[in-house]
């Protein structure tokens, strides 16, 4: 049996709370959000795990993370620039931020030949979600656009520091049927959860609604399917600075193509990050109860 890879994204800027946010220790020995992340992923039969990374911080990112690592399961690095565009585009010289999510995803073509999973470098997903989709990606023989998603219930996804963005998703049948990325979803003045549509209009999201949090499970057919959608990204938007290509829109298009179905694997982790710099102590002080609880180990690596 093939082990799955883990595609971790870690190139994101950590806009929000300054400074590379994935090398921040947060556990009781230092450990970092994704060294939970590698721990949970290798227990759940993960035999690879590839990072997307910036080369402005290669260096520093082998010496604090990659090391850690060794003898405990293979790795590779793959990099994420802005300049990184299919044959006949250019980049316009004032862009500064990377493309989006997908993007990074399609970095990991040359490297990446079985299932993977994809999840971002500095969200906490829990044991369960990664032995969720580890199961599922180990099944022998999985078809050409036959993928699938871990769908975290938004309420357990959410902080009192702020806003998030999270992929809302309408399921039929325990399949995807849609996902719309929402930027600025919060609690109200009664502890609602809303966000304002794109007419402007507010909506409230029930707790149980399932949101992607990223942790998506994939088959290398899928880089095919990102390059031709990144293409048409680029031929609309490259000119506009804020655009990004994320992974949540092309799903969404592959489905309503009929080229794709995304399973929906439910999951009662509790997802937490480090969104703003006040979110911060609840993580410790959460790593610290899963450690105690014997979740954990006192040494990951």
């Amino acid at each position: 049996m093939n082990k799955p890879t883990l595609f971790v994204l870690a190139a994101g800027m950590g806009s929000r709370y300054g400074g590379l946010k994935q090398l921040d220790g947060v556990g009781p020995s230092g450990e970092t959000i994704m060294d939970y992340s590698i721990y949970d992923a290798i227990r759940s039969g993960f035999g690879r795990v590839v990072f997307v990374i910036r080369h402005d911080f290669d260096s520093e990112f082998r010496e604090k993370v990659l090391k850690k690592y060794e003898g405990a399961i293979d790795t590779a690095v793959v990099y994420q620039e802005v300049d990184a565009l299919p044959e006949g585009y250019k980049a316009p010289a004032d862009r500064t931020r990377p493309w989006g999510t997908n993007h990074a995803v399609m970095m990991g073509r040359n490297v990446i030949d079985g299932p993977f999973a994809v999840i971002n470098a500095d969200d906490f997903y829990g044991r369960d979600a990664f032995e969720v989709i580890g199961r599922e990606l180990s099944k022998e023989n999985r078809g050409r656009g036959h993928y699938c998603m871990v769908g975290f219930r938004v309420g357990n996804t959410m902080t009192e520091n702020g806003s998030v963005s999270r992929g809302v998703c309408r399921t039929s049948n325990g399949r995807l049927a849609n996902i719309v990325e929402r930027k600025a979803i919060s609690y109200d003045p009664d502890h609602k959860i809303v966000f304002t549509d794109e007419h402007g209009v507010q909506q409230t999201l029930d707790e149980s609604t399932p949101v992607s949090m990223n942790l998506w499970g994939f088959t290398p057919d899928y880089f095919e399917y990102s390059e031709r959608e990144f293409r048409r990204f680029l031929d609309k938007y490259i000119d506009i600075e804020g655009r990004e290509f994320f992974i949540p829109s092309v799903v969404d298009k592959l489905i309503k193509n009929g080229e794709a179905t995304v399973d929906v694997l439910d999951t009662h982790s509790r997802w937490f990050g480090v969104t703003y710099p006040a979110d911060r102590q609840t993580v410790v002080d959460s790593l610290k109860a899963l450690h105690e609880n014997g979740t954990y180990p006192s040494k990951l690596f």
